[in-house]
Order: C-alpha cells, then structure tokens, then sequence
C-alpha cells in the first residue's frame, strides 16, 4: 500500500537557524505558503514547524531534538566529513558500519541545531542488495 515518502515535519525552536542549518547541508529552503516553509531534495521534503506553533494538525507531542534518521548521502563520505568539518559542523561519531533498507552502510552521526541525530550514510556498493 504504502509507495514512497512523500514528506515529513519537523519541529523546531529556531526556525532561522534550522533553516541555515539544513543549506549547509545542501537542502533547499523554499517558503510554499506564506510563513510556511519546507527543506527540499530528491523528490522529498521535511516541512518545519516552530515549536509552540505548529500547524494543525500536528503530531500528539510535537518537540524540537526528538528525530532520528538516516540520508544517504551523494558523494563519498570523506567528502562529507571534509565539508562537514570546513562548515565546523562537530562529527559526534563515525565512521561506522550500519545496515541500511539497501545492504551495509558506513555511517557518521552529527546533530542538528535543535539536537536532533543525523546519520549521514553512504551506501557500500561493493555488497548492496540488488533488488
């Protein structure tokens, strides 16, 4: 039943700072509505609510630093840890190897402004699944 994600929400306490965050990242920040904005790549997007305002409806406890996902990234991982490190973005561990929905992964974990974990993964070619 279920095809593809489409987008999610994320809360946060700092809407401006999340924002500039997320660009660094490579996301691009685009207002759909106005005071409404969203993070886009690939074919999917995250839009932000501020906490203390989130739009209805809205999950039961919406609450900045409460996500946890993984992204596969487009480059090889020395490459995101090298810009990572030049945007002074703290590595908080990494690389490790992980399972991902496609085969293993070698994965770094960073957190966002409002805490939440990021796990940043490239997947390892040499071993993924072939569906």
């Amino acid at each position: 039943m279920i095809a593809s994600l489409d987008h999610w929400v994320l809360t946060t306490g700092d809407l401006a700072r999340c924002l500039t965050f997320y660009q660094q990242l490579g996301l691009r920040a685009v207002e759909f509505a106005p005071g409404r904005w969203a993070l886009h790549f690939g074919q999917q997007k995250i839009n932000l609510h501020e906490a203390g305002a989130e739009i209805s409806p809205h999950a039961r406890y919406p609450q900045p630093g409460s996500q946890d996902w993984c992204w596969l990234v487009s480059e090889p991982l020395a490459q995101v840890q090298a810009r990572l490190q030049a945007l002074g973005i703290a590595i908080e561990q990494g690389p490790v190897r992980r399972q991902g929905a496609g085969g293993p992964l070698w994965s770094i974990y960073l957190r966002d402004p409002d805490g939440n974990l990021l796990e940043l993964a490239e997947q390892d070619a040499a071993s993924a699944i072939q569906e």
